[in-house]
C-alpha cells in the first residue's frame, strides 16, 4: 500500500456518484471508505434523487454521513438533463433547485450539477432560446445562494459539439456557472478521440470537477478508467498542469446504469465492481498527478 504523502493527498481529491456502488447510503459510505475516500457525489439513495427525497430520509442520510466523517462532494441532479428535454415543465427544475439549496448548505457542498436540455420535439430555434432563457433564471438562483452550477457536458444543447459547449459556457461567463467535464460523454455519444480533445479544451477554462469515465469508440461499450479510448490519464495530466485543484469523481456505468425513473443493476456484485474501478481510478489519478509536476 502506497502510504506516500503524495498518495494521501491524492485520496483527499476522489470520491465518486456512489449509487453505482449501491443503492444504500451505509453501503456507498461503506464502499468509499474502504477507498481512503472522505466524500460521495450524492446522486440518489434507495433509488430517490437526492433533489426528492423526503425531509426525514434527507436529514438520516445526511446524519450517517456525518457520523462516519464523510463530506458531500456536490449533487448530481437531474435538473435539464436527459430525462428532460426542452418541452418538460421547468417548473420541476425551478422545485428541485430550490428544494436542494438548504440541503446543499446543510451538506456544506456548493455543487450541483446540471445539464443544458435535449431538445426533444422541440425546433432548433426554439431550443436554443429556451435553453438560454431557463439557464439563465438557474443562474439567478444560484448566485443569490451562493452556489455553483456544474454543467455536464452530456445530453443537451451545450454538448452539441465543442463549438456549442464554448458558446454556452462564454455566454453567462458566471462564476455561479461552470463546468463539470465527463471524459467518456464525447465519445459515448458517437464521437471521435478528436471531439473528445476538443470538448476538453473547450471547458477547460471553466472545469471545476471531473468525471471519470471511460469507455471503447464506436459504442464498444464502457471501460474500467485507463482501458478505454477516451485518454483519461492523458486529460488528467493536462488538468493537473493548469493548477486544477478540484475533485475527481468516478461514474463507472459498467455494473450500474442510471435510466430515467430508476436504477437498473446489470451486476450482482456493483459493490466489488465499484471498488475496482475505484482503486484503477486512484492509480490513474496518482499517476496523472505524479506527471504534471515531473513534465
Amino acid at each position: 500500500m502506497n502510504n506516500s504523502a503524495e498518495w494521501k493527498k491524492m485520496l483527499t481529491r476522489m470520491t465518486g456518484i456512489a449509487d453505482e456502488a449501491d443503492e444504500k447510503i451505509s453501503k456507498q459510505i461503506e464502499v468509499h471508505k474502504s477507498l481512503g475516500w472522505d466524500m460521495i457525489e450524492l446522486r440518489t439513495v434507495q433509488g430517490v434523487s437526492i433533489t426528492k427525497v423526503d425531509d426525514a430520509t434527507f436529514d438520516n442520510i445526511y446524519a450517517q454521513m456525518s457520523k462516519a466523517g464523510i463530506k458531500c462532494a456536490g449533487f448530481a441532479s437531474a435538473i435539464a438533463n436527459w430525462a428532460r428535454p426542452i418541452t418538460h415543465p421547468f417548473e420541476e427544475d425551478i422545485e428541485d433547485l430550490k428544494r436542494c439549496i438548504p440541503r446543499m448548505k446543510k451538506m456544506d457542498t456548493r455543487f450541483i450539477r446540471i445539464m443544458s436540455y435535449p431538445q426533444g420535439e422541440a425546433d432548433a430555434v426554439f431550443w436554443k432560446k429556451e435553453v438560454f432563457r431557463r439557464i439563465g433564471e438557474l443562474i439567478k438562483y444560484a448566485e443569490d445562494s451562493d452556489i455553483v452550477l456544474l454543467h455536464e457536458n452530456c445530453d443537451g444543447w451545450g454538448a452539441q459539439s465543442p463549438k456549442h459547449l464554448g458558446e454556452l459556457m462564454g455566454y453567462f461567463s458566471s462564476p455561479a456557472f461552470r463546468m463539470v467535464f465527463d471524459s467518456g460523454n464525447p465519445i459515448q455519444h458517437g464521437g471521435t478521440k478528436e471531439d473528445n480533445r476538443n470538448f476538453f479544451l473547450e471547458a477547460l477554462p471553466y472545469i471545476e470537477h471531473f468525471h471519470i469515465k471511460d469507455c471503447l469508440l464506436n459504442n464498444g461499450g464502457f471501460t474500467m478508467p485507463g482501458e478505454g479510448d477516451c485518454e483519461v490519464e492523458t486529460l488528467i495530466t493536462k488538468l493537473e498542469k493548469t493548477g486544477y485543484k478540484g475533485n475527481y469523481s468516478i461514474e463507472p456505468h459498467i455494473a450500474m446504469v442510471i435510466h430515467a425513473g430508476g436504477t437498473t443493476s446489470t451486476n450482482a456484485n456493483q459493490a466489488e465492481v465499484y471498488k475496482e474501478y475505484g482503486e484503477k481510478a486512484n492509480n490513474l489519478v496518482f499517476c496523472a498527478m505524479s506527471k504534471a509536476v515531473s513534465i
